[in-house]
């Protein structure tokens, strides 16, 4: 049985680790959230639970096996807001929403069981609060480990129900003059260093309104990085002149307002259910895209090759009849050629073996480093 010599590896000198960060474009079409698949409000890609907390939108229809979940849709809003009533459909479950997206990214106000709310800034100082909410929740196959800082971007559409539409009703984005109240919100000012904070849901940044000469306009929501989530404030719906398109009629339709013809933003949020406000939302999404990220940990080991070690090869054929195959002369020097790297224990068993992309020669003449990278 040929002789094994090993190498041992120093933790400090002879390896180190690194993280490499791998980005891919996700972009979502507002004709995918609605518009592609059925009629609208019943899309085929679209599901609808009996809990009624929140909806589901698929890149196909659910029921298919080919069917890729993409986010789920809900609102809800804080107990303090003046949304809240016992009049308001489901009430509790806006309410029971609200908390929970507070609590599980912002967490409790110091020591106190007082839940953090939501707000347009970094100070947490109980100003600037967003009460009424729009919850996108992205689905993690597509958000790998992280999304981008200053990737994200979400065009909504806040012109009238009807605009644009000879026909009635909302039908799919971009048609005539609808995008005379196209609201365009990206984190743009969070990079991978600056601009953003950290909660107990991780990392987050704020979504600005984008002004026509490309400045930062007003904050209408919040993007929580690796939790996949983003924010939305009703407000981008309120308060709207003319110009951009007055939001009155919200939400509108037999099958959505039951017998009231139109609703505003905040009729929706406490005369519809869930399901409804999340509808007219979804249906005013043109498109939404981001860059995700995947994060990929490295342990380098510098395995080191001396001169006076490892010129003869282990394999049996390496020599014939006591005589070194490759060598002519008894005098000549041995040489031998690497092709694979064993990485072993303390106790010298086999944890993990490397292919060389072709042999390398090695006699007493020259030293080698290789370089092994396992990834995890």
């Amino acid at each position: 049985m040929p002789v094994i010599n090993y190498e041992e590896l120093n933790a400090s000198s002879d390896s180190t680790t690194t993280r490499t960060l791998l980005h891919e474009v996700i972009p979502v079409t507002g004709t995918i959230v609605s518009g592609t698949y059925g009629s609208f409000p019943s899309d085929d890609n679209i599901k609808n639970y009996t809990h009624g907390m929140f909806q589901s939108v698929y890149d196909y229809p659910y029921l298919s096996s080919s069917a890729n979940h993409i986010f789920d849709i809900s609102i809800g809003y804080a107990n303090a807001s003046s949304m809240s009533g016992a009049s308001s459909v489901q009430n509790a479950k806006k309410i029971n929403m609200y908390n929970q997206m507070a609590q599980v990214l912002l967490g409790y106000s110091g020591s106190t069981s007082e839940i953090e709310t939501f707000e347009s800034d970094f100070t947490f100082d109980n100003t600037n609060q967003m009460s009424e909410l729009f919850f996108l929740s992205l689905s993690r196959p597509l958000v790998k480990d992280q999304i981008k800082k200053g990737s994200f971007e979400i065009q909504i559409g806040t012109s009238s129900w009807d605009t644009g539409n000879a026909a009635g009703g909302w039908g799919p984005f971009g048609t005539g003059s609808r995008d005379s109240g196209l609201l365009v919100l990206g984190d743009v000012s969070a990079s991978a260093t600056d601009n953003y904070k950290n909660t107990q849901g991780g990392d987050f940044g704020l979504l600005y309104s984008k002004n026509n000469d490309g400045s930062n306009g007003t904050v209408y929501g919040v993007i929580y990085y690796q939790a996949g989530i983003v924010a939305l404030s009703s407000s981008m719906f309120k308060n709207k002149g003319t110009a951009a398109g007055a939001t009155a009629d919200f939400l509108s339709g037999t099958t959505l307002c039951g017998d009231v013809a139109k609703k505003s933003v905040d009729e929706a949020l406490t005369g519809s259910a869930i399901s409804g406000a999340c509808d007219a939302l979804r249906h005013r999404i043109k498109n939404l895209s981001f860059n995700n990220t995947t994060e990929i940990n490295s342990r380098i080991y510098f395995c080191r090759v001396p001169h006076n070690k490892y010129n003869y090869s282990s394999n049996p054929t390496y020599v014939s009849a006591s005589k070194i195959r490759v060598k002519n002369v008894a005098s000549d020097q041995p040489v031998s050629y690497i092709t694979t790297i064993g990485l072993y224990n303390s106790s010298n068993e086999l944890l993990a073996t490397a292919k060389l992309s072709e042999p390398l020669r090695k006699d007493p003449n020259n030293e080698l480093t290789l370089r092994v990278r396992l990834d995890y």
